[in-house]
């Protein structure tokens, strides 16, 4: 198969016997080789668990047995999920030291249980804390559209390894933003599910009241079955909400009746560049309804105050313990969380609670809302400060301006990229619906891809 093929594609090519689980995994482990010295998406490869997953595929095949429905697609899932028998770096060097998981992720299980063939760990921000996919140790991941040019982050080496053609699906993090930067920087269709959806059971935390685990893939068709197939209930996961699977893949091509959109003004607005993807986007839909989300600025410092005070909680041992082992960056941030006022964190909290049912209450009157993904295109690597509406700003924690609003409220989210025509960047517009309405979202994603309108190509020199 194609680097171009998608997880579809694959799966109905290997049950249809056009070709092997084996041949697959193959091809994706050559490119792997091939390519990743210069993408620096993958830091663990387990081959040889590969092969062995890709040949039960195949004799489930041969047995005329189900073999699932990513039969023979090959993923790979950033560094904090637990691979059994690898030890969960999290991006960092101090996590080195740890013994090997002892199981897998239970989202890593759910698609190996559905046929799918994991490749390995993928890099990542140090402890997921930053946006531009820079390892102080495992060095960057490049985006494969621009090797100069960064992934975003932490799910750097998820966005890379799919946009770069290693594997046709991945599965990253997002606390305050950690999918949907990465897959506006690289052109790909992300999910950050409703808080509280897909398990995160056996992955490596970062602020547990605001980490969700999700899929980046190249197409929505793709995005759906995986989160389909992630779905169930898993005790091992306190935070998660016993709800019914609520399957979306059959339903992608089903329009919603009366379906009402709106886009997200004021603080929502962006630059000239930023606003015109949105606009693309919204003419598409025919929507002309704008819509305030209110309060959302200081939702982004209390998401910003709550972030740092769990985060530094989470790393006080390792703080104090091995400090010279940290990213200096990453640990600044933790060390400052440490001496925040608890009277401020209370006050966030408080209004994470106003702020939501603000916000519950704009989707009386709309099912989803529209906006930017980022606030530019992918910086440079190395680019230390940019732009921010007309005030010159550190990169690293702020390229999720538009990103913490949403995720601090647990509101379900599909990036989708958009390219303006002659431009060799893309910039990804976020799908926002109501709490459990993933549906809703992944719909809207794939008229706008059935329309040509947003887009998730392998990058040039990557196709094969």
């Amino acid at each position: 198969m194609k680097a171009t093929a998608d997880a579809v594609e694959i799966a109905e090519a290997v049950k249809g016997g056009q070709v092997t689980a084996r041949a697959v995994t193959e091809a994706a482990l050559k490119r792997i080789e091939r390519h990743n010295p210069m993408l620096g998406a993958f830091t663990d490869v387990t081959a040889e668990r590969a092969l062995e997953q890709a040949e039960l595929v195949d004799s489930k095949i041969r047995n005329a047995m189900d073999p699932g429905p990513l039969a023979g697609v090959p993923f790979a899932v950033k560094n904090l999920y637990d691979i059994k028998g690898i030890t969960t770096r999290a991006g960092s060097k101090i996590n080195r030291d740890n013994p090997p998981a002892a199981r897998d992720a239970t989202l890593v299980s759910r698609l190996e249980a559905a046929g799918a063939v994991l490749l390995g760990g993928l890099n990542m921000d140090e402890y997921a804390y930053g946006f531009t996919g820079e390892n102080a140790h495992d060095g960057p991941s490049r985006n494969p559209h621009a090797l100069d040019r960064m992934t975003g982050g932490s799910s750097a080496g998820p966005a890379a390894a799919v946009a770069g053609g290693l594997v046709p699906l991945s599965l990253g993090s997002d606390t305050n933003g950690s999918i949907r930067v990465p897959a506006s920087f690289c052109g790909l269709f992300g999910l950050k599910p409703t808080y509280g959806r897909l398990s995160r059971a056996h992955s490596f935390p970062f602020v547990s009241s605001l980490d969700h685990l999700g899929p980046l893939a190249r197409s929505t068709r793709d995005l759906a079955l995986a989160y389909d197939t992630l779905q169930g209930f898993d005790e091992a996961d306190p935070a998660q909400t016993k709800r019914v699977n609520e399957p979306t893949f059959a339903r992608l091509k089903h329009p919603i009746p009366g379906l009402r959109i709106a886009v997200a003004g004021e603080y929502f607005l962006g630059a000239p560049e930023v606003q015109a993807q949105v606009q693309k986007v919204a003419k598409a839909l025919e929507v002309t309804k704008t819509v305030t989300l209110p309060d959302a600025q200081a939702a982004r410092a209390a998401a910003f105050l709550i972030t740092m005070a769990e985060g530094a909680a989470l790393h006080l041992d390792r703080l104090r313990q091995r400090p010279d082992d940290f990213d200096p960056e990453v640990r600044d941030r933790l060390l400052a969380g440490t001496m925040l006022p608890a009277v401020w964190v209370e006050r966030a909290q408080k209004l994470r609670r106003v702020f939501r049912d603000r916000v519950l209450k704009l989707f009386d009157g709309v099912d989803a809302i529209l906006a930017p993904a980022t606030p530019m295109k992918a910086p440079l690597l190395g680019q230390k400060t940019a732009m921010f509406g007309g005030v010159e700003l550190p990169v690293r924690p702020n390229l999720g301006i538009f990103t913490q609003p949403i995720s601090f409220i647990g509101l379900p989210v599909v990036t989708v990229p958009v390219w303006q025509y002659g431009e060799d960047l893309p910039l990804g517009v976020q799908v926002i619906a109501a709490p459990w309405r993933e549906d809703v979202c992944l719909r809207i994603a794939h008229q706008l891809e059935t329309a040509g309108v947003c887009k998730a190509p392998v990058a040039q020199g990557f196709a094969d």
